[in-house]
């Protein structure tokens, strides 16, 4: 049987209201939100889907973002990664266009630079499968691609797993992205 809880932290404005049974999924969340910068924004739901797919197969979360929910199918050790992962799609949502086109942007020159890999494989898969013309049209493959690897890069950034298999962009990128999330994290982070 599952419990409604509401999770909050005191460096954070949001109030994350959470289905758990027990409490083990609310003191992670807790422990991740302690390293986020500032939240500010509506709730939004957590709980847990086994057997999470989409429409290529297993998968370990999803954010349903009109629906203010992210669902989660992954082990206690990913738990961090992933859930700031999803919660970072809500930023992505209200960053607004001149973030947004900004992080393409570094995107853009990482490319021209010829940097390999990405901070988590949901970025890295849909890089190798991108073409010039997905960058020159700004396609949906491109923005879903920039997306990902926004989210990615927060969970590299504060889910605090030093290192992960996915992890395999070079350090010189990686400082750029680091860079570029300082100057764009202020305090009341819109999700």
């Amino acid at each position: 049987m599952y419990n409604d809880a509401v999770v909050t932290d005191n460096r954070n404005s949001v109030a994350v209201p959470i289905r758990c049974d027990g409490g083990g999924l609310q003191r992670r969340i807790h422990a991740v939100l302690r390293r986020l910068p500032p939240l500010d924004g509506a709730a939004v739901f957590v709980d847990r889907s086994p057997g999470l797919r989409d429409r290529r197969g297993a998968v370990h979360a999803g954010a349903f973002l009109r629906g203010r929910r992210i669902a989660l199918d992954c082990t206690a050790g990913e738990f961090p990664r992933i859930f700031v992962h999803e919660i970072f799609h809500f930023v992505w949502l209200r960053a607004g266009n001149p973030a947004r086109h900004s992080f393409e942007h570094l995107l853009r020159a990482e490319r021209r630079a010829g940097a390999g890999g990405e901070l988590g494989w949901s970025a890295e898969w849909r890089k190798l499968a991108l073409s010039p013309a997905d960058l020159r049209n700004r396609t949906r493959r491109w923005r879903e691609y920039c997306c990902e690897s926004f989210c990615d890069t927060a969970a590299w950034l504060y889910s605090g797993t030093r290192s992960h298999p996915e992890f395999t962009l070079s350090t010189r990128f990686r400082r750029a992205r680091r860079a570029w999330f300082t100057t764009f994290v202020k305090p009341g982070l819109s999700i």
